[in-house]
């Protein structure tokens, strides 16, 4: 059952995404769709021993700070893994080295067009507070692992790409059988 897919027709476009319109041609019906582009997006899991590294950001949706791992948007002339690096010493001042592939997913299959990289960090270093973004993050702060687990199920965390990214670090450090050779 795969449809005749009609060319894309953007409806809405800025600088941090577009929106665009695609008719699918089905057996016997039409279906509109109106898909998000945000583009390719990355996350950072800095590690240290038993403890995860939290940033607080303001989000507009909930109106409030909210607890996060670093991450954001990867730009046109970078791979995923120069844009966690990056995205990871503007929002703590931390130079990470030797990153390794988490996760990769998509947090929407029809509408929302966001794929998304995790990475894990357990090797950085302190650089200068020059390099945060202080109009991002409000504050950084060493969790463990576990409370931020407890802190997904308490609705303290409510990020997706932060709580995809914490479970799939959970898994990896407690259950590492579970992964795919």
């Amino acid at each position: 059952m795969t449809p005749e897919i009609r060319p894309r027709e953007v409806v809405y476009r800025d600088q941090y995404q577009h929106i665009y319109r695609v008719t699918a041609e089905f057996d016997g019906f039409t279906k509109t769709f109106f898909v998000n582009d945000y583009g390719r997006r990355v996350g950072v899991v800095i590690a240290r021993g038993d403890e995860v590294l939290l940033v607080r950001q303001y989000r507009f949706l909930v109106n409030e700070v909210a607890w996060e791992i670093p991450g954001g948007k990867v730009d046109p002339d970078e791979t995923p893994e120069q844009a966690a690096l990056r995205e990871g010493l503007e929002e703590t001042c931390l130079r990470c080295r030797n990153l390794q592939p988490l996760l990769y997913f998509h947090p929407g299959l029809d509408t929302f067009d966001n794929p998304t990289f995790m990475f894990l960090a357990e090797e950085f270093e302190e650089t200068s507070p020059a390099n945060l973004h202080a109009q991002e993050v409000s504050e950084r702060v060493w969790v463990p692992l576990e409370q931020c687990v407890k802190m997904i199920f308490t609705r303290q965390i409510v990020d997706s790409l932060t709580i995809a990214a914490l479970l799939a670090y959970h898994t990896r450090k407690h259950h590492p059988e579970l992964l795919a050779p």
